[in-house]
């Protein structure tokens, strides 16, 4: 199956709805816990925009900016079954959209993580099947704290082996502490393995019973040992094809914006503090937004 977790762009609320997000620019029982301090209010943040305050309109306000709307905007196909790249609309040049809330946000503003069993309901909307290549009982599910683009504290979720689960629950409770922003972090979904291609997707996620990108060999997502970091801001790249589809502007890593991986930074230190390899420092394809315990 020709498909990156970064391209899958319908919000979990969105596909239990059957319906789309829309995004006003501009711009199981838990068996442990972890808590950390969040960054003094008073120190500003160098990685997340501050939120966007509104006005009344006026006869002389400014055009009120188009909504986004994610997994709204099918792609032509190219040959090879990818959506063909096209340039970043000017919306997401500089990505910022809100976070809508699948679980409780943190309410004390500091960073809290469960690890546990996968529950029922979790295992049954995720990408899990009979023939996956590891089985439920080697899988955790984890509930993280995360700074969203907007400003604010939320609360994520994510499946991974059981054998990384507390290693990744302490990766991201320094992003946490770096106020690292991500937009959305949730169980992908089966039906959006085989959603027509949108190009606009940014899920930090980890599980996605799947084969590699362009090869039949299951890829590290698929055993829970591999997890893609906003993926919009950081796109895979081989050859002429960019995945996230849209996310082309975001090719260029000397724009440094919100959400970037950048080499040497605190997200790689981090990831490299539990014994993961990045897929940043891969030759081809180059994938920034991809971290993973196995080296694949």
């Amino acid at each position: 199956m020709r498909t990156l977790l970064t391209r899958l762009a319908l919000p979990l609320a969105a596909l239990a709805a059957a319906g789309c997000t829309t995004f006003e620019v501009p711009d199981g029982q838990p068996s442990t816990s972890t808590t950390a301090p969040a960054p003094s209010p008073s120190a500003p943040s160098s990685s997340t925009p501050a939120p966007t305050t509104s006005t009344a309109p006026s006869s002389t306000s400014a055009p009120t900016p188009a909504a986004w709307v994610l997994g709204a905007r099918p792609l032509p196909l190219r040959p090879d079954g990818f959506g063909e790249v096209l340039p970043t609309p000017p919306v997401l040049t500089n990505r910022s959209l809100p976070t809508p809330d699948l679980l409780p946000p943190p309410t004390d503003g500091r960073y809290a993580a469960t690890v546990g069993p996968v529950p029922a309901d979790v295992l049954a909307r995720s990408t899990w099947q009979r023939g996956c290549p590891v089985p439920v009982a080697q899988l955790r599910y984890l509930t993280m704290s995360f700074w969203g683009f907007d400003g604010r504290a939320h609360t994520g979720e994510m499946i991974v082996n059981a054998t990384v689960a507390d290693a990744v629950t302490r990766v991201f409770a320094t992003l946490f502490a770096q106020r690292f922003p991500l937009e959305e972090m949730r169980v992908t979904a089966l039906p959006e393995l085989d959603l027509h291609p949108t190009g606009d997707g940014n899920n930090t996620g980890a599980f996605v019973c799947r084969a590699s990108t362009s090869s039949t060999s299951w890829s590290a997502h698929a055993y829970g040992l591999a997890v893609d970091v906003s993926p919009f801001c950081n796109p895979y790249r081989r050859g002429d094809l960019v995945l996230p589809e849209l996310a082309s502007s975001y090719v260029d890593r000397t724009w440094v914006r919100p959400g970037m991986v950048l080499r040497g930074d605190a997200v790689v230190r981090a990831f490299a503090s539990i014994g993961w390899s990045w897929g940043g420092d891969w030759s081809s394809p180059v994938d920034i937004q991809h971290f993973t315990a196995t080296g694949r």
